[in-house]
């Protein structure tokens, strides 16, 4: 336990504002006095009342009053009961909920001065000089203007007796903090915006949901998304979901795209494919700039190739249902962080707007920002495509590469035929799943298996793990065996829970060496780390190890070192999210319930302190943050005060499975039941193996996807440097047996020998993770546990699309 110091958990009062330069220390309360209102404006979006309630509860935390702002900048406008009074308990059982509950609308009204100072008195009679604003580029640039014109609005509205002296000085100045709520993710400053996943988890259900119906008739079918000047939505929809032709408007496709479209439309179905599908931003284009619309589509196919073809037009379902696990904590970690910039603010500090860079949250200024998303669609009004994409962000050049590499019909005939087994470079690599299922591993395998073939190497597909290769199940997988691979839950290559030292290294190295290796991949949890390190450490001992080895975190657990994300924890956190609402909701008209909910993790509290942030969790009892019976005892009576004071109806609580030997689910359920007695029930749900069930996220397609390009890229330069004369592999640098992992802001290739020293091989842990210091006292901050540590991890930054490698 000594490894694991836990000194960024200790219960003080205080908080911590990092600024990128410089810390500032603030007491817990000290912002007793300030006032600050949040409002949503333009279009809604999914996770915007995660945002608002972490407004609301970080500004109560701090002791600032907060405010509602209603309907947006109309309210405002209007004032009255459109601005009242936000409480705790307000803000309560709004978090899984769509769209956003204090409203949202446009307004003609703040365009005009005189609503501007009708919005300035409104805002000074209660004293509000702090604006949090959720919205598009067009609310945060209206919200930039008000801002700059301040001073002068209450020079008019003194100059016309409408505020006192003493309310010109208090309110003399006035500070902004945005965060974008947009589903089209086209604000360029941030790789993800408010919404974007949730609207990315409807369409990618949609698309699952017609595929199905499609094959069974050998239909054609074209989807339009929305994306009126972005096309993330259609493109990233179009790599998650193997979708055939995707249409854009930052890429519009070449003059005779018509005939290259039904070419390969045609040659898939001579191929055996039984449908096609052709995914539309609402704003496509030609190279010419003329709209391409979906009927355009369904014509050209049904005319020229006499397909059975539909048009869907999904429309505002993107917008709507319940915001995913990602947008809830990226609205809460950014309503939290947004709180955290207005305390830190001077009157002469730039507006700014609270982004995600990686996994890291930015603060960047304001209208650096909007400028360079107006540059956009400069660059595209003056057909300057490829500027366009480059001022998307490296992000979406990844993007937009790797589905087009992806998304061709066979490998190029001068690198390797379509089965795969007769390649241009005459030489094998090999991937392998260990460890338990984990959503994302199939769009990975899938990723490597058609970059490798393009780049004339053959690939082997090693089954079941080590079993498959001591027993001989290593086959060649060809260009279209992984069709259809990326939408899949599982491991279709089969996987063990095993480590290579179980099965004999000495036996492992000998197959290796006999099916000629040159490279391997290798997909899973820690198992997977485990044994990659084994067989780098034996190199000395067995030449076949000294091959390129790279592994790919695959695990629901996320408890491999060396990296901040594992493929599959994002749709694990969906599955628990939903069934914790799911959970939840079986109490509506039960008053006064508390639910014990158990999470899988091994000795990791990943899962658990996320899916709490994620469903509104009173606790999360995990291994990593000890705990003992007076903390139990504590929570048992700040839920009694929840539901008793503020009317709370519904408690949760969160436990990790190997959090506590001796306070296990049972012992915590019997204990809040005993103690609850006259104040609510109890009930106790173990998730178990549901949690690795289900459909790959979006989240977890694309990223598996893209991990893997990077994984052939590196791989084959290191196979290429390491040759011999005599053409074999000799490899035995720490660099060429490495993990790839997402680091804060970037995706980086660690030397597993480098990972073994922060590595608590006992409990399969990494011995620092990011999330304890940030999540775990935010968790307690939303459920109104007021002795807490808060570390913002936002930095301030600035527009650079340059130097990023994110995925």
């Amino acid at each position: 336990m000594g490894e694991h110091s836990r000194e960024h958990l200790s219960r003080k009062d205080s908080i911590w504002i990092q600024t990128g330069r410089e810390g500032q220390e603030l007491d817990a309360g000290s912002a007793t006095g300030k006032s600050l209102g949040v409002f949503t404006s333009g279009g809604d979006s999914q996770g915007m009342n995660s945002a608002v309630r972490a407004v609301v509860r970080m500004g109560s935390f701090l002791g600032c009053k907060v405010y509602y702002i209603k309907e947006g900048y109309q309210g405002m406008v209007d004032g009255g009961d459109h601005i009242i009074e936000a409480s705790w308990a307000s803000s309560s059982g709004i978090m899984q909920k769509g769209g956003t509950v204090i409203g949202s609308a446009r307004c003609a009204d703040f365009r005009q001065r005189e609503g501007r100072l009708k919005a300035a008195k409104n805002l000074i009679d209660k004293n509000i000089t702090n604006l949090v604003v959720i919205g598009g580029d067009g609310s945060l640039t209206g919200a930039n203007l008000f801002r700059q014109e301040w001073n002068s609005l209450l020079d008019e509205l003194k100059a016309t007796d409408r505020i006192t002296d003493e309310q010109r000085k208090s309110c003399s100045s006035i500070n902004i903090v945005g965060m974008v709520g947009s589903i089209d993710n086209d604000f360029c400053g941030t790789d993800m915006t408010i919404g974007t996943d949730s609207a990315l988890h409807r369409i990618i259900e949609s698309v699952d949901s017609i595929s199905t119906t499609a094959s069974s008739h050998q239909r054609a079918f074209v989807l339009e998304v929305m994306g009126r000047h972005c096309g993330y939505l259609a493109l990233v929809a179009a790599l998650a979901t193997e979708a055939d032709w995707v249409l854009i408007p930052e890429c519009p496709p070449d003059k005779g795209w018509e005939k290259t479209l039904c070419k390969k439309l045609s040659a898939e179905r001579e191929m055996g494919l039984r449908l096609n599908i052709v995914i539309i931003a609402e704003g496509a284009i030609d190279i010419e700039g003329n709209p391409i619309t979906a009927n355009m589509v369904k014509d050209l196919i049904t005319n020229e190739l006499k397909y059975d073809t539909r048009v869907t037009v999904l429309g505002h379902v993107q917008r709507g249902g319940k915001p995913t696990a990602f947008d809830r904590i990226l609205g809460a970690r950014m309503g939290a962080e947004a709180v955290l910039a207005l305390m830190d603010a001077k009157p002469d500090t730039p507006a700014c707007v609270v982004s995600l860079d990686g996994n890291q949250t930015v603060r960047v200024p304001l209208m650096e920002c909007v400028e360079r998303t107006k540059s956009v669609q400069e660059a595209m009004n003056k057909k300057n495509f490829q500027e366009a994409v480059r001022l998307r962000g490296k992000s979406f050049q990844n993007n937009l590469a790797t589905y087009l590499r992806l998304s061709k019909l066979r490998p190029p005939k001068v690198m390797c035929d379509p089965t795969g087994q007769v390649c241009s470079s005459g030489k094998k690599l090999a991937v392998m799943n260990i460890g338990a299922p984990a959503c994302g591993a199939n769009a990975a395998v899938r990723s490597f298996v058609r970059f490798a073939l393009t780049k004339g190497y053959t690939v082997l597909g090693i089954h079941d793990s080590f079993d498959g290769l001591l027993y001989g199940d290593v086959k060649p997988i060809g260009w279209t065996d992984v069709h259809g691979w990326t939408c899949q839950g599982g491991s279709l290559l089969g996987t063990k829970k095993c480590t290579a030292a179980r099965y004999g290294l000495d036996k492992v190295a000998e197959k290796l060496k006999e099916h000629d290796i040159s490279g391997l991949l290798i997909i899973g949890g820690f198992e997977a780390y485990h044994s990659a390190l084994q067989m780098a450490e034996a190199r000395s001992k067995y030449d076949a190890f000294c091959i390129p080895m790279v592994v790919i975190p695959c695990t629901i657990s996320n408890n491999v070192p060396g990296t901040d994300f594992s493929l599959g924890a994002d749709t694990a956190l969906n599955e628990i999210a939903d069934i914790c609402d799911r959970i939840k909701q079986s109490a509506t008209g039960t008053k006064r319930r508390v639910f014990i909910v158990e999470v899988m993790g091994g000795y990791c509290g990943y899962l658990a302190t996320m899916a709490g942030l994620a469903g509104g969790a009173d606790a999360a009892y995990i291994y990593e943050d000890p705990f003992n019976i007076t903390n139990l005892r504590d929570d048992v009576v700040h839920l009694k005060n929840k539901i008793i004071q503020l009317g709370v109806q519904r408690g949760l609580i969160l436990r990790n499975e190997n959090a506590n030997a001796n306070y296990t689910t049972d012992f915590i359920h019997q204990m809040f039941s005993e103690e609850g007695k006259g104040s609510f029930t109890c009930r106790k749900n173990v998730l178990g193996h549901m949690q690795q069930g289900g459909v790959p996220s979006p989240f977890d397609r694309n990223y598996g996807t893209k991990m893997a390009s990077k994984a052939v890229d590196y791989m084959i330069t290191k196979v290429e440097e390491n040759t011999t004369e005599d053409g074999k592999i000799k490899s035995c640098t720490k660099d060429s047996a490495v993990l790839l992992g997402m680091c804060r802001r970037q995706l980086l290739f660690t030397p597993l020998e480098d990972l073994r020293g922060i590595t608590d091989f006992e409990k399969r842990l990494p011995k620092q993770q990011w999330w304890l210091s940030l999540v775990r006292p935010l968790l307690r901050i939303m459920a109104k546990h007021s002795n807490e540590a808060y570390r913002a991890d936002a930095i301030l930054s600035k527009v650079d699309f340059e130097d990023d490698d994110n995925a």
